[in-house]
């Protein structure tokens, strides 16, 4: 009690400041991003600026090199030749291919000043007189380091362009300042061998690089001009608006850089002062000047991107809204990250060290594949007439899309898996063998697909006939096989709105007729066991008979008379004496035959009518189903009194008993021997039993959507939770529930303690519970928020553990005594929508988690839960499990065009070979792990009737467990194959890739 009490009043007070919390958060982030922009923009103009200028200097400083040293002419014009081919050349395609390092321009001024007469004057110092640094974001500018040698950064001599030094311009004895050598070359990227060659020299020189002086060809070079010097100002790629800047290194340089823009170059005196003014506030009177200046900023704009990783990157981030909605598309980032979109979201992953080139990994399916073992649940809730058994000893039933054949003495299960959505009913051929069976309507991406009947093989599970595809609307509700002409013909009801009625040759699977039946819903529809040519349904107030005749129907309606007319019919069989014995919603067992047409009610001219010749008293509420044994008995099943009741040829009761109520009501009876039976109930189980002995429950399953799956570390058993406020511990080996129990509200999440003694279970109004696993108590209890929780992860050694929740909080707990005792260790602050997914590193200090608006965030636990906002940091961190869906490693799992919420749940195998995903279209994918890059191949399997709400592997990796939703339907997996070799080695290994592959239908 102390331990919840301490937790109620850390969420009050969590709770107080959680408003505030979020809203300072939103404006930090608003204020992040408005930054980002103005960095961006204040960015672009200047480096357009800083061309123009260096543009307009280029004339004057040619004519200095020349005046003073007419050698120099010679020189430059060798230069000019050899690059001559480049003169026309326009600027905004001028160094695209160099997008990785681009120097920023300076001034030649920087080292050298000049006189009245033109001439170059003495060298600057080599300690310029430094200009405060700017602090506002727009005029950032790099510090200058003098005195840093530079000239051995030389471009190799294959080159087409030799590297020229400023010294053999100018006059013997005259020597540039130490530290501002410059040089020449070509613009890298001209030739592909030019570009190969700069991209070893790039590797060697790394550092020497970034602190270089460099001259680049912007423009094409003129026998008349020059470029201007420039220096590298992107260091590593970045561009932080966090760190200091400082001003040029010579105030002399920003006297140039406004005489320049006040109109045509003029020497500038030694010593002239000019007030400085900021380059972001120029004023222009020319409007045909400025005109011209809007045209080449427009030109160079994708130029100054592509040069600038920083900048390139910011300008996608801003830009990535231009995704569609609905898009995922991958985006690669040279030797960084790689950028996927969701729903027009930008969401990068950082590639890990280990991946030196990320275009040349290869995708293929995994080497293990994937074998349906067991099928838990029963579709007892809302479905009837779908309980049989086959003289072979198996009991045949269906939930999801899967067909059950399960032996009831042996415990072993086949599957019939051919069809592609949920099985609604089913019945068996009089031969024993043969099984038909319908499914409804479904939809996969996008792709309709149409209700049909299979009739198909019960001990080679082969399909014989496909009926009615592209011809029933919704869905298939009823089937039957003729009796007297040994199941020559098939009646089907579909779940359109004029529920049709029709039948079909079975050899030759054509439509031999076809009627409307009624509005109301019909519930059965059977044959006349001593003619094919009379059916029967029946449904909501209604009882109608039909009689076939040379493909047109003739129908009569069942006359109930001096009785009181029941709202719903329920279910009817045939009697030994041909007539016919309906079940009703208030609880009578009536009994209709032919009679002579009453003519004082329905005047002359009528003919004979069925009508009700007894009606017995048999159960409190509805009759649910009826069942004939041989000899003539009658099993009658009751709704609100659970009983089965055994009646002789003339209705007279002979034994009766009642079902516990924790499986519900009597939904289907399926006779085995006369003796013994087998029970579906309203609550999807399927019981065993006779009379004498009563009843047990031989298949079980839950009754609502499931959304809970946890499975032990060390044990073959696993546990569920849904909306039925279930919680069941299942056991793979036996294929049994070994224990359940109901709780006050719905669990959504759950997961062992790596001790395995106890397991948390997550609810939905913020309350968790933590349950033993041998006693089923609760062991300790807490509240976190008012929202539902989504996830329960506990750290690899379980010393703590974190609960994901819907108020955007992440709660971490100590763990003591054995998984026992939880204290509030803090809370992770950050996600701006509801946690979805989340895990532990190896070392247990780290998490990272995924939220419902696509966001992938990293935390230091052991620091005091604390947001890491450098997600760079965590790329080479490992994973004790894997379930976000948003990583690099398992980016490859999602299919062009997925919105973000397409994939419910993944996981990986404790092996790290594999990983099982879960999506919103009835599927279990199996893909290799990692699987980084787009349209990763798969196998694919079918089997769920509703989205697949979770996946999980066993604790050896010998079996996968996946969850539909509405199905209520847990498949348990057998892996098959499977070599040798991890996840690392696998990210080098090269082979072709392949396409999805799908499962076989059998099992």
């Amino acid at each position: 009690m102390d331990s919840s009490t301490n937790s109620l009043d850390d969420v009050s007070a969590d709770s107080s400041a959680e408003f505030p919390d979020r809203a300072s958060m939103m404006e930090v982030r608003l204020q992040a991003q408005e930054d980002e922009i103005t960095l961006l923009k204040s960015s672009l103009a200047d480096a357009l600026r800083k061309i123009r200028l260096h543009d307009q200097l280029l004339p004057l400083l040619k004519q200095q090199l020349i005046a003073v040293n007419p050698g120099a002419a010679r020189v430059l014009n060798q230069v000019c030749c050899s690059d001559g081919y480049t003169s026309s050349r326009k600027l905004s395609s001028s160094s695209a291919i160099d997008g990785v390092r681009q120097p920023a321009t300076s001034q030649l001024s920087d080292s050298i000043i000049t006189n009245a007469n033109g001439h170059i004057g003495n060298p600057v110092s080599a300690e310029p007189r430094p200009r405060p640094a700017t602090l506002d974001r727009s005029t950032q500018t790099e510090p200058t380091i003098p005195g840093r040698d530079t000239g051995q950064d030389r471009v190799p001599a294959p080159r087409r362009a030799q590297s020229l030094h400023l010294e053999d311009a100018l006059p013997s004895g005259q020597a540039m300042v130490e530290g501002n050598r410059a040089k020449l070359h070509r613009v890298p990227g001209m030739e592909e061998e030019d570009e190969e060659q700069e991209e070893d020299e790039e590797g060697r020189g790394e550092q020497e690089k970034e602190l270089s002086w460099t001259s680049s060809v912007e423009e094409p070079i003129q026998p008349t001009t020059i470029r201007g010097l420039q220096r590298e100002d992107f260091q590593d790629g970045s561009c932080s608006p966090e760190e200091p800047s400082s001003a040029s290194a010579s105030v002399r340089t920003s006297e140039q850089n406004l005489s320049s823009r006040s109109g045509p170059l003029s020497p500038i005196q030694e010593g002239e002062k000019q007030p400085l003014v900021r380059r972001n506030s120029e004023k222009l009177g020319n409007p045909e000047r400025h005109r011209k200046r809007l045209d080449k900023k427009a030109a160079s704009s994708a130029n100054l991107l592509t040069r600038s990783p920083s900048l390139e990157n910011r300008a996608k981030e801003l830009i990535a809204s231009a995704g569609s909605p609905g898009s995922r598309r991958g985006t690669y980032s040279q030797g960084q990250s790689i950028k996927m979109f969701i729903r027009g979201r930008p969401i990068t992953m950082y590639i890990p060290s280990n991946i030196q080139n990320y275009e040349d990994l290869k995708m293929e399916p995994p080497s293990e594949r994937l074998e349906l073992d067991w099928v838990y649940g029963y579709r007892g809730r809302d479905c009837r007439a779908n309980l049989y058994f086959l003289p072979t000893g198996e009991a045949v039933y269906f939930i999801a899309c899967v067909v059950v054949l399960y032996h009831i003495n042996n415990r072993t299960q086949r599957h019939y898996r051919k069809h592609t959505d949920c099985v609604r009913c089913l019945t068996i051929h009089p031969d024993k063998v043969r099984v038909a069976s319908g499914q409804t309507a479904g939809v996969d991406k996008d792709k309709p697909l149409q209700p049909c009947v299979h009739i198909w093989d019960s001990t080679t599970l082969v399909t014989l006939q496909q009926i009615g595809l592209g011809t029933f609307q919704r869905g298939v509700g009823s089937v039957a096989f003729s009796f007297a002409d040994s199941g020559a013909f098939l009646c089907v009801i579909d779940d359109s709105n004029e529920h049709m009625l029709s039948v079909w040759d079975c050899n030759k699977g054509t439509k031999h007729a076809e009627v409307k039946s009624t509005n109301e819903a019909v519930f059965a529809v059977e044959f006349n066991p001593s003619d094919s040519t009379n059916i029967i349904t029946c449904g909501k107030s209604h009882v109608y008979f039909w009689t076939l005749n040379a493909g047109q129907f003739m129908k009569k309606q069942g006359i109930f008379g001096k009785y009181k007319k029941p709202k719903f019919i329920q279910c009817f069989v045939f009697s030994l004496t041909g007539d016919v014995l309906t079940g009703d919603s208030e609880g009578n067992i009536l009994t209709w035959g032919k009679s002579a047409a009453d003519i004082k009610t329905l005047g002359k001219g009528a003919k004979e009518t069925f009508q009700i010749m007894r009606q017995t008293r048999a159960h409190e509420g509805s009759v649910f189903t009826l069942c004939t044994l041989q000899g003539g008995a009658l099993l009658s099943g009751g709704g609100k009194d659970r009983k089965i009741i055994r009646w002789s040829a003339d209705l007279a009761p002979e034994r009766e008993c009642e079902i516990p109520e924790k499986f519900g009501a009597v939904r289907t009876i399926a006779d085995v021997d006369g003796e013994e039976l087998l029970v579906g109930t309203t609550r999807n189980a399927i019981l065993r039993g006779t009379f004498s002995d009563g009843f047990v429950a031989i298949v079980q399953g839950h009754l609502d959507e499931m959304w809970g799956l946890a499975t032990h570390p060390s044990l073959n058993i696993f546990l569920t939770c849904g909306h039925d406020r279930q919680v069941c511990l299942w056991n793979t080996e036996e294929h049994k529930l070994d224990w359940c129990i109901t709780l006050e509200e719905y669990g959504l999440c759950a997961d062992f303690c790596p001790v395995g003694s106890v397991v948390s279970v997550g609810l939905s109004t913020g309350r968790w519970m933590v349950l033993d696993l041998l006693t089923k108590e609760v062991v300790s209890e807490f509240i976190d928020g008012n929202e539902q929780l989504s996830v329960m992860r506990y750290s690899p050694d379980g010393s703590f553990l974190a609960v994901g929740s819907h108020d955007n909080f992440i709660y971490i707990y100590n763990v003591t005594e054995s998984g026992r005792r939880y204290t509030r260790f803090g809370k992770c602050n950050g996600h701006s929508s509801f946690i979805t997914h989340l895990d532990w590193s190896k070392d247990g200090k780290y998490i990272m988690s995924n939220s419902g608006d696509y966001e992938i965030l990293y935390w230091d636990v052991a620091a005091g839960c604390k947001l890491l906002r450098n997600r760079f940091e965590s790329k080479d961190r490992e994973w004790a499990s894997y379930t976000c869906v948003l990583g690099f490693h398992v980016m490859g799992v999602w299919l062009e065009g997925s919105d973000g919420t397409d994939i419910n749940a993944l996981c990986r195998s404790h092996s790290e070979r594999m990983v099982a995903v879960a999506d919103d279209f009835c599927k279990v994918h199996l893909f290799q792990y990692p699987c980084p890059k787009p349209k990763a191949p798969s196998h694919r399997y079918e089997g769920h009737g509703s989205h697949v709400t979770n996946v999980c592997f066993t604790h050896s990796d010998s079996h996968l467990l996946s969850m539909g939703g509405k199905d209520t339907c847990i498949l348990q997996w057998r892996v098959m194959g499977g070599g040798v070799g991890g996840s690392r080695e696998r990210l080098a290994s090269a082979s072709s890739t392949s396409t999805s592959s799908p499962e076989p239908a059998s099992g």
